[in-house]
């Protein structure tokens, strides 16, 4: 954390979510806005994990648990800024992932449980922060949205925890080929594969249903790592037949399996050193250059 950018950052709004029993619960919600107001989707650039960490110093004295949630109309988290990691040199993208690991990585170590409120499209980086919540708390949208690691079809590898995080949240095999291929998957597919703990019909309740789950659970243990990852020994198993039996056949995938392999063998703050590394040579490939410019042809038409 920088004393001096969070001293300069404002924070996001922190509310109790509501009057009575869950009032010592609070919600933190992030939103982005742009010359013609709030603008619909969140992107994880540098000033916005700025602010995160910001407002994570400001958390007021007695919370009891945290909810993130997102003023975004059409997504939870669109992901990371690619626009800007494209002008990063090496060191500069080596940096925002490692800053970005960092403060993401304060949300999982907070004193009190914490659920992720997911109310639309939530990828890439906009899931792998969410993770580092204890609890995805999901709601249905009036139409589908994706919910999953996409960086792979752009030929890069996700960069904060995710190969290690995801595969202990759904079933590992599942988890390690969709990240590897790039393949997000819908929000009622993700349901039906148990990535949410907790489910609201009615997106009104969605943050009452968060503060209900949380209000009935202790903080886990924390030790340094999220507290869903594949170093625990409920999924460290399956992890590794997981990684094991993965095709990595291409440079996404082979930095996939070398990331979770860094995870089982050395630890949660090796994985995440993996995926930096990973991440900074890929987007210098010929798929990756390639893809990204599909993308952003694609997003202009």
């Amino acid at each position: 954390m920088s004393l001096t950018a969070c001293s300069m950052t404002t924070p996001f709004a922190l509310d109790p979510v509501a009057a009575g029993p869950d009032s010592s619960i609070v919600v933190l919600r992030l939103a982005q806005h742009g010359p013609d107001g709030l603008r619909p989707v969140v992107v994880l650039d540098a000033e916005l994990i700025d602010r995160l960490d910001a407002t994570l110093d400001a958390l007021p004295e007695g919370t009891t648990g945290l909810i993130l949630a997102s003023d975004a109309p059409r997504a939870f988290v669109a992901g990371a800024d690619l626009k800007s990691i494209l002008k990063m040199n090496d060191g500069d993208l080596d940096a925002y992932l490692a800053r970005g690991q960092d403060v993401f990585g304060r949300l999982s170590q907070l004193p009190f449980p914490t659920a992720a409120a997911i109310h639309g499209a939530t990828l890439g980086g906009g899931l792998e922060l969410a993770m580092h919540c204890d609890l995805l708390v999901g709601c249905p949208a009036v139409k589908p949205y994706p919910i999953g690691l996409p960086e792979a079809g752009l030929g890069l590898c996700p960069g904060w925890g995710g190969t290690n995080m995801l595969p202990a949240r759904i079933d590992s095999a599942s988890a390690m080929q969709q990240t590897a291929l790039g393949r997000p998957m819908k929000v009622d597919d993700a349901r039906d594969a148990d990535l949410f703990d907790a489910w609201t019909d009615e997106p009104t309740e969605l943050l009452q249903t968060a503060a209900q789950r949380l209000e009935a659970m202790q903080c886990p243990a924390r030790d340094g790592a999220p507290s869903r990852w594949i170093g625990r020994d409920d999924v460290k198993q399956a992890a590794q037949a997981a990684v094991d039996a993965l095709d990595a056949s291409t440079q996404p995938a082979a930095a996939v399996a070398a990331s979770v392999r860094a995870g089982l063998q050395h630890g949660w703050h090796e994985a995440l050193a993996e995926e930096r590394r990973r991440l900074v040579a890929l987007r210098h490939t010929d798929d990756a250059k390639a893809a990204i410019e599909a993308f952003f042809a694609k997003s202009k038409g």
